[in-house]
């Protein structure tokens, strides 16, 4: 523990300004999410812009392509929390709800990243990148999770708590502690986040059932 604290403030007086303020936008999107609040947007574009510099750095070549998807769903997801039309996905403001997955669309979700991790984590052990199916899988996984956060999925929560514990092995190995530490701090708040979207999401089946 010591040793990883010595190398945590020799990586801060060295290069971790970027990385700390990624971690802080990345932080600050997940509280805005938790929320509902669409300025989450705003700051997961910002994060992923700065994640993008940090992880080409370091040679995680399938985390640096995510984080291009970031930017774009960033966007994305900016523009369904604020222009969605369909109407059995609203609230009674408006907002797009929180809804749920059927086991129908989750099983292919989960063969397609498991089919995706097998064949993009062969690619990169032929370019002898260390870690690279589990590189491959927090990749995959997260492209089909924030795409569930675009969509108000409550089921994103989980799916999340599985990808960043398997995240935090892996930025731990590349020495990307700061990182490490908001994916810790993420497993926290996405227990927060998920007991707000249900609270939600039972508060509306309630109103319509009745």
């Amino acid at each position: 523990m010591t040793e990883i604290l010595t190398m945590a403030l020799t990586q801060l007086r060295q290069n971790s300004l970027p990385e700390l303020c990624a971690v802080a936008f990345a932080i600050a999107y997940l509280l805005l999410a938790v929320r509902q609040q669409i300025a989450c947007w705003y700051a997961a574009f910002v994060s992923a812009a700065i994640f993008l510099y940090l992880f080409r750095q370091v040679g995680l070549y399938m985390e640096s392509g995510l984080q291009v998807f970031y930017l774009a769903m960033a966007v994305y997801g900016w523009y369904q929390w604020r222009y969605a039309h369909e109407s059995n996905h609203q609230n009674n403001r408006g907002r797009l709800r929180v809804n749920i997955w059927p086991v129908r669309y989750h099983l292919p979700a989960l063969a397609c990243v498991g089919i995706a991790t097998v064949i993009s984590g062969a690619l990169l052990a032929d370019t002898g990148q260390r870690l690279g199916y589990v590189d491959s899988f927090t990749t995959w996984g997260s492209v089909i999770t924030t795409f569930m956060v675009a969509r108000k999925v409550l089921e994103n929560w989980i799916y999340w708590l599985v990808i960043d514990s398997v995240s935090i092995y892996l930025y731990l190995d590349r020495e990307l502690y700061f990182t490490a530490l908001l994916f810790a701090v993420y497993l926290i708040i996405i227990v927060f986040g998920f007991v707000a979207w249900l609270r939600e999401y039972r508060s509306y089946s309630g109103q319509h059932a009745g």
